[in-house]
Protein backbone atom coordinates (compact mmCIF):
# COMPACT_ATOMS: atom_id res chain seq x y z
CA UNK A 1 0.00 0.00 0.00
CA UNK A 2 1.08 3.51 -0.72
CA UNK A 3 0.39 6.83 1.03
CA UNK A 4 0.29 8.66 -1.93
CA UNK A 5 -3.59 8.65 -2.14
CA UNK A 6 -3.56 10.16 1.99
CA UNK A 7 -0.37 12.44 1.28
CA UNK A 8 -2.79 14.13 -1.90
CA UNK A 9 -6.21 13.96 0.24
CA UNK A 10 -4.20 15.79 3.04
CA UNK A 11 -2.54 18.35 1.09
CA UNK A 12 -5.05 19.24 -1.22
CA UNK A 13 -7.63 19.82 1.68
CA UNK A 14 -5.39 21.36 4.71
CA UNK A 15 -6.31 24.75 5.05
CA UNK A 16 -3.14 27.12 6.11
CA UNK A 17 -3.25 29.40 8.94
CA UNK A 18 -1.11 32.21 6.33
CA UNK A 19 0.32 33.65 3.24
CA UNK A 20 3.82 31.25 3.88
CA UNK A 21 2.17 28.27 5.37
CA UNK A 22 -0.03 28.25 2.02
CA UNK A 23 2.30 28.45 0.14
CA UNK A 24 4.11 25.70 1.44
CA UNK A 25 1.24 24.00 0.82
CA UNK A 26 1.14 24.17 -2.75
CA UNK A 27 4.85 23.57 -2.94
CA UNK A 28 4.73 19.95 -1.28
CA UNK A 29 1.31 19.54 -3.28
CA UNK A 30 3.00 20.00 -6.55
CA UNK A 31 5.46 17.56 -5.04
CA UNK A 32 2.96 15.01 -4.44
CA UNK A 33 1.01 15.54 -7.75
CA UNK A 34 4.79 14.81 -9.54
CA UNK A 35 5.82 11.85 -7.89
CA UNK A 36 4.37 8.61 -7.71
CA UNK A 37 5.83 7.84 -4.05
CA UNK A 38 6.30 11.06 -2.46
CA UNK A 39 6.72 10.40 0.52
CA UNK A 40 9.10 7.09 0.43
CA UNK A 41 12.87 7.98 0.94
CA UNK A 42 13.92 7.01 -1.93
CA UNK A 43 11.47 9.96 -3.73
CA UNK A 44 14.77 12.71 -4.49
CA UNK A 45 15.59 15.40 -4.02
CA UNK A 46 13.22 15.88 -1.59
CA UNK A 47 10.51 13.97 -0.28
CA UNK A 48 7.42 14.13 2.23
CA UNK A 49 8.07 12.90 6.08
CA UNK A 50 5.55 13.51 8.93
CA UNK A 51 6.73 14.66 12.78
CA UNK A 52 4.65 15.17 16.20
CA UNK A 53 5.04 17.25 18.99
CA UNK A 54 3.66 15.49 21.44
CA UNK A 55 1.75 17.96 24.60
CA UNK A 56 0.62 17.06 27.91
CA UNK A 57 -2.64 16.42 29.07
CA UNK A 58 -2.78 19.85 30.09
CA UNK A 59 -1.59 21.16 27.17
CA UNK A 60 1.22 22.97 29.64
CA UNK A 61 4.52 20.71 28.32
CA UNK A 62 6.11 19.28 25.04
CA UNK A 63 8.11 16.31 24.46
CA UNK A 64 11.32 17.31 22.74
CA UNK A 65 14.33 14.87 21.64
CA UNK A 66 17.80 16.12 21.61
CA UNK A 67 18.71 14.84 17.74
CA UNK A 68 22.10 13.25 17.48
CA UNK A 69 23.35 14.35 14.18
CA UNK A 70 21.83 18.04 14.61
CA UNK A 71 22.64 18.96 18.67
CA UNK A 72 19.22 20.50 18.47
CA UNK A 73 15.96 19.75 20.37
CA UNK A 74 12.90 19.06 17.75
CA UNK A 75 9.27 17.19 17.64
CA UNK A 76 9.25 13.81 17.35
CA UNK A 77 9.09 12.52 13.53
CA UNK A 78 10.65 11.23 10.17
CA UNK A 79 10.55 9.40 7.25
CA UNK A 80 7.37 7.37 6.55
CA UNK A 81 7.46 3.68 6.70
CA UNK A 82 5.48 1.41 3.95
CA UNK A 83 2.91 0.09 6.54
CA UNK A 84 1.95 3.61 7.30
CA UNK A 85 -1.62 4.00 6.36
CA UNK A 86 -1.98 7.70 6.59
CA UNK A 87 0.79 10.39 7.31
CA UNK A 88 -1.00 11.27 10.71
CA UNK A 89 -0.18 7.37 11.39
CA UNK A 90 3.33 7.75 10.70
CA UNK A 91 3.51 10.66 12.70
CA UNK A 92 2.37 8.67 15.66
CA UNK A 93 4.08 5.81 15.28
CA UNK A 94 7.44 8.18 15.13
CA UNK A 95 6.14 9.73 18.34
CA UNK A 96 5.12 6.36 19.95
CA UNK A 97 9.10 5.21 19.21
CA UNK A 98 10.79 8.46 19.70
CA UNK A 99 9.19 8.87 23.42
CA UNK A 100 7.84 5.29 24.39
CA UNK A 101 5.27 6.93 25.22
CA UNK A 102 1.85 4.42 24.28
CA UNK A 103 -1.53 5.69 24.39
CA UNK A 104 -0.69 8.65 22.13
CA UNK A 105 -3.81 10.57 20.49
CA UNK A 106 -2.97 12.45 17.22
CA UNK A 107 -5.07 15.20 15.99
CA UNK A 108 -5.64 13.95 12.56
CA UNK A 109 -5.23 17.07 10.98
CA UNK A 110 -1.93 18.58 10.50
CA UNK A 111 -1.22 21.92 12.54
CA UNK A 112 1.95 23.17 10.36
CA UNK A 113 4.43 22.75 7.37
CA UNK A 114 8.27 22.70 7.31
CA UNK A 115 10.35 22.43 4.45
CA UNK A 116 14.38 21.85 5.81
CA UNK A 117 17.52 20.55 4.17
CA UNK A 118 18.67 17.12 4.81
CA UNK A 119 21.74 14.74 4.61
CA UNK A 120 19.80 11.90 2.92
CA UNK A 121 19.91 13.93 0.02
CA UNK A 122 22.53 16.49 -0.92
CA UNK A 123 20.99 19.77 -1.73
CA UNK A 124 17.41 17.49 -1.01
CA UNK A 125 14.61 18.73 1.46
CA UNK A 126 12.19 17.20 3.94
CA UNK A 127 8.75 18.57 3.24
CA UNK A 128 7.55 17.60 6.69
CA UNK A 129 3.93 17.66 7.48
CA UNK A 130 3.39 18.52 11.20
CA UNK A 131 0.67 17.46 13.95
CA UNK A 132 -0.14 17.37 17.22
CA UNK A 133 -0.43 14.16 19.47
CA UNK A 134 -1.72 14.47 23.36
CA UNK A 135 0.07 12.20 25.96
CA UNK A 136 -2.46 10.24 28.71
CA UNK A 137 -2.14 12.48 32.00
CA UNK A 138 0.83 11.24 33.92
CA UNK A 139 2.59 9.65 30.68
CA UNK A 140 6.54 9.73 31.04
CA UNK A 141 8.72 9.74 28.36
CA UNK A 142 11.87 6.83 27.49
CA UNK A 143 15.22 7.78 25.08
CA UNK A 144 15.12 5.39 22.64
CA UNK A 145 17.86 4.60 20.18
CA UNK A 146 17.45 7.40 17.92
CA UNK A 147 17.75 10.68 20.03
CA UNK A 148 20.56 11.87 22.95
CA UNK A 149 17.77 12.76 25.20
CA UNK A 150 14.15 13.00 25.64
CA UNK A 151 12.17 15.05 28.05
CA UNK A 152 9.40 17.45 29.03
CA UNK A 153 9.83 20.98 28.90
CA UNK A 154 7.14 23.73 29.84
CA UNK A 155 5.75 25.72 26.71
CA UNK A 156 7.07 28.81 27.88
CA UNK A 157 10.96 27.42 28.57
CA UNK A 158 11.90 25.84 25.70
CA UNK A 159 15.66 24.57 25.97
CA UNK A 160 18.18 25.99 24.03
CA UNK A 161 19.63 25.14 20.93
CA UNK A 162 15.22 25.27 19.78
CA UNK A 163 15.24 26.84 16.49
CA UNK A 164 12.33 28.71 15.64
CA UNK A 165 10.45 25.56 13.50
CA UNK A 166 9.96 24.04 16.67
CA UNK A 167 9.09 27.50 18.47
CA UNK A 168 6.94 27.92 15.92
CA UNK A 169 5.52 24.28 16.27
CA UNK A 170 4.57 24.62 19.62
CA UNK A 171 2.28 27.71 19.07
CA UNK A 172 0.11 26.19 16.50
CA UNK A 173 0.04 23.18 18.92
CA UNK A 174 -0.90 25.77 21.61
CA UNK A 175 -3.38 27.41 20.00
CA UNK A 176 -5.15 24.26 17.94
CA UNK A 177 -5.59 22.26 21.57
CA UNK A 178 -6.87 25.25 23.24
CA UNK A 179 -9.69 25.15 25.34
CA UNK A 180 -9.71 21.29 24.28
CA UNK A 181 -8.94 18.32 26.43
CA UNK A 182 -7.54 16.56 23.56
CA UNK A 183 -7.84 15.82 20.11
CA UNK A 184 -10.75 13.66 18.88
CA UNK A 185 -9.55 10.71 17.53
CA UNK A 186 -9.56 9.37 13.94
CA UNK A 187 -10.18 5.72 13.63
CA UNK A 188 -6.93 3.95 14.36
CA UNK A 189 -5.41 6.77 15.66
CA UNK A 190 -4.96 6.05 19.25
CA UNK A 191 -2.43 3.39 19.59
Amino acid sequence: MTLTPDVRRVLAGWTAPDAEQEELRARFAAHAEAHEDPAVRACAPDHVTASALVVSAEHDRVVLVLHPKFGRWLQTGGHCEPHDATLADAALREATEETGIAGLVVDPHPVLLSRHPVRCHPGGHHLDVQYVAVAPAGAEPVCSDESDEVRWFDVDALPEPTDESVRSLVAAARSRLRGTPSPRPSAGSAR
